[in-house]
């Protein structure tokens, strides 16, 4: 067929119109989000405050507590490293085996942290917290009873359990307790309770083995550490929990607003911190530098203790890891006050120094490495500590700066899980079977130098996004308080549904952008576009089966973003996804019968059934058919059936008349009609202009993942430019 003038004109003006609209849209996706000015940025800008100030608002007695909380811990884990060649003899074990007895702790830590950071962003904090110190400090008990291997993998993740939720919550509940401008600062005294322990549990560990004497002193300091710990989860279970978010709430808003949104999966959370590319990288780079971190303390302990130039019994090496973190004690505070500067003045140079601070531990401990003189060794292992207790002082401060306050439990929880299952456990494996096989310090000598430089330079990279991050967390909170207000006045008209600044990726391919439209009660919406311009895709996002880069999705008035795709359906959101909502192999009752178990009252359930027969008359004439054999229209209808026993309050409907004969699609506009006169709300994914004007009271018409018309259906006949898109392409009969 020759094609007119005419014709060839309109399709090279179209094709021309696309080309520059996609190479604007690259343009504004490479400036990254917009950045908001520094004066709506929490906690940048403004004055310092003084300490003093901080505790009298925030209170000493809670950092105070969480503070000592690590002490303890760290006295614990002392035990094991400087007393590990003790219990190696002991139990008679490999140096494998120890290390990996050591790291056990850390996978369960990995498996419990993210559960208690799940409740942790939902119930009471401190309870919960105070509940897990409890539990550990009963299995620090029991680990000097352990008379084999075994007893002891028993005993350490029993620890690993019960201090696993401290890593979550500790940081989340300071956060949300002590002024801004001085998180760093409270974050960083909390923190130095991990290096007091560190510093000072070593000499405790070696002074009292020393003073007990005998190759079973291990097991009586492990006792008398569980004591300080009970009594710390009884002090921890009386700490007032603070209201999350309130701080930014009252930075950025000037007021706090109470939350009633379902509760949120960790599956979701996990996906979405994804999206937040400083947090990416920066977990990315810890992760990476966790094979250093776990390996380091027991195989220098190794080294004191098996090298012929050292000898070193428990006494001696608990000193010297207690002389090797003294400088932290010096550079960790100035640190502290520097990095609040920072922060005010340009957030990513806190990654930055971060970064720069990781690499440089990595330097100095392979330098240390190179000399046997043990001042030398000790002096570069000094210098190493330091520098990795003044890199990890802006961690968590720009965690809870980039992440939203709702999933800010479950984003620290994940700092462990990257150190400890991606880094640190195998880390740990890989230096002991090195060690065993060469010695300790040529497994330091080929763990650390890589660890350390590419975990320092991927957080390096991470703080280009970090003013970016901050700037969406904002915006959700504006957009949130702004929303309320409305909702607040006109409380008669809130929509069913509302799609709010939506982004949304499949790996490294954006394909929807700052997608926004509603839904109202009772009206049916066509959302129409060619293939390719996104329809499908807000479709999964509005369900839960895709979860967005940014962006809001609203149901009934709640945030339901980060809510299980289960749970929507159990509030009243239902969705028919096209060509996947039947088990084919099944016959059409054994559909019907499964779907209709998610109905809890059994006469409600038979009545379901009936009432799909009844919509569907060439339904109920094939109810022992394979549902695979029926024809397209039929099986869309009884895809549209199975939601609709439900009785879902929103009907998402996708594809609702692809591929059908038009005297099929009719009978299922019949059902549209019915549905709609019964009130239910729907949104119908539709490609045929002709079928949407048919049935909507308004369309949003969406073009390469962006939103180009919204409004009533009639009026998108008057927008030529948009109808020409959908011809063109052969899809709009």
């Amino acid at each position: 067929m020759t094609t007119t003038e005419p014709e060839a004109q309109g399709a090279a003006a179209l094709a021309a119109h696309v080309i520059a609209t996609e190479e604007s849209r690259r343009a504004e996706q490479a400036e990254g989000p917009d950045l908001l000015p520094d004066d709506l940025l929490p906690g940048v800008g403004g004055e310092g405050m003084p300490l003093r100030a901080a505790l009298r608002e925030g209170g000493v007695s809670l950092i105070a507590v969480l503070t000592l909380l690590l002490v303890i811990e760290e006295f614990d884990r002392a035990a094991i490293t400087v007393l590990g060649p003790d219990i190696q003899s002991a139990l008679g074990v490999s140096d494998t085996t120890l290390i990996g007895l050591s790291s056990l702790g850390g996978v369960v830590l990995v498996l419990a942290t993210i559960p208690f950071a799940s409740l942790g962003d939902r119930v009471n904090r401190t309870r919960i917290l105070g509940f897990a110190v409890l539990v550990y400090s009963a299995f620090v008990a029991l680990t000097g009873r352990v008379v084999n291997a075994f007893q002891m993998a028993l005993a350490r993740m029993g620890t690993g359990f019960g201090s696993s939720a401290n890593i979550p919550l500790a940081p989340s509940i300071i956060s949300d307790q002590y002024p801004l401008p001085s998180r760093v600062r409270m974050l960083a005294i909390e923190g130095m309770g991990r290096t007091v322990g560190q510093v000072a549990g070593p000499l405790a560990v070696g002074v009292l083995a020393a003073a007990i004497g005998g190759g079973d002193a291990w097991r009586t300091v492990l006792l008398i550490f569980a004591v300080p710990a009970f009594v710390l989860g009884l002090a921890t279970l009386r700490l007032r929990d603070p209201k999350r978010g309130r701080l930014e709430q009252e930075a950025v808003l000037g007021e706090t607003i109470d939350i009633d949104d379902p509760p949120v999966r960790i599956g979701a959370v996990f996906q979405r911190l994804k999206k937040v590319r400083t947090y990416y990288f920066m977990v990315m780079g810890i992760g990476v530098l966790g094979f250093a971190l776990v390996a380091v303390p027991g195989l220098m302990s190794l080294l004191l203790k098996n090298e012929s130039r050292y000898s070193y019994g428990a006494y001696t090496r608990g000193w010297i890891f207690s002389v090797s973190l003294l400088g932290q004690f010096i550079a960790v505070p100035i640190a502290a006050t520097l990095g609040e500067r920072l922060f005010r003045k340009n957030p990513p140079q806190l990654l930055r120094v971060m970064g720069l601070f990781v690499v440089l531990y990595g330097v100095f401990m392979t330098v240390g490495l190179r000399f046997s003189a043990p001042a030398l060794l000790i002096g570069f292992w000094m210098l190493a500590n330091t520098c990795l207790g003044v890199g990890f002082v802006t961690m968590r401060p720009a965690i809870a700066s980039i992440v939203p306050f709702r999933m800010r439990s479950q984003a620290f929880a994940l700092v462990g899980v990257y150190i400890f299952l991606m880094g640190g456990f195998f880390g740990g494996l890989l230096g002991g079977a090195i060690s065993d096989a060469t010695s300790e310090r040529t497994a330091l000598s080929i763990i650390v130098p890589p660890a350390a430089i590419i975990g320092g330079l991927l957080i390096v990279y991470g703080s280009r996004f970090m003013r970016g991050d901050i700037s969406l967390c904002v915006a959700e909170l504006i957009e949130e308080r702004d929303e309320r207000a409305r909702m607040t006045a006109d409380p008669e008209n809130i929509p069913v549904l509302q799609v709010r600044n939506v982004d949304a990726s499949y790996g490294p391919l954006q394909v929807l952008f700052d997608v926004n439209f509603e839904v109202r009660r009772g009206e049916t919406v066509a959302l129409l576009g060619t293939n390719g311009a996104g329809k499908s895709t807000i479709m999964k996002a509005i369900a839960g089966l895709l979860m967005p880069d940014r962006g809001v999705v609203r149901f009934n008035g709640r945030t339901v973003t980060l809510v299980a795709p289960e749970m929507r359906v159990a509030m009243g959101m239902v969705q028919v996804p096209g060509g996947e909502a039947l088990f084919n192999s099944m016959t059409v009752r054994e559909n019907l019968d499964i779907w209709s178990r998610l109905v809890e009252d059994k006469d409600e359930r038979a009545a379901s059934i009936e009432r799909v027969q009844r919509v569907f008359p060439q339904i109920a004439e094939r109810m022992d058919q394979r549902a695979g054999s029926m024809s397209g229209g039929q099986q869309q209808m009884l895809a549209l059936g199975k939601a609709l026993m439900l009785q879902p309050e929103l009907l998402l409907i996708d594809e609702l008349s692809l591929g059908l004969a038009p005297v099929v699609v009719q009978e299922l506009l019949e059902v549209i009609a019915n549905l709609k006169a019964e009130g239910v709300t729907m949104l119908i994914v539709e490609q045929s202009v002709n079928v949407a004007l048919s049935i909507a009271d308004r369309a949003v018409f969406m073009e390469r993942g962006q939103v180009r018309f919204e409004g009533p259906a009639a009026d998108l006949i008057e927008r030529g430019d948009l109808l020409r898109a959908v011809f063109l392409s052969g899809e709009g009969a």
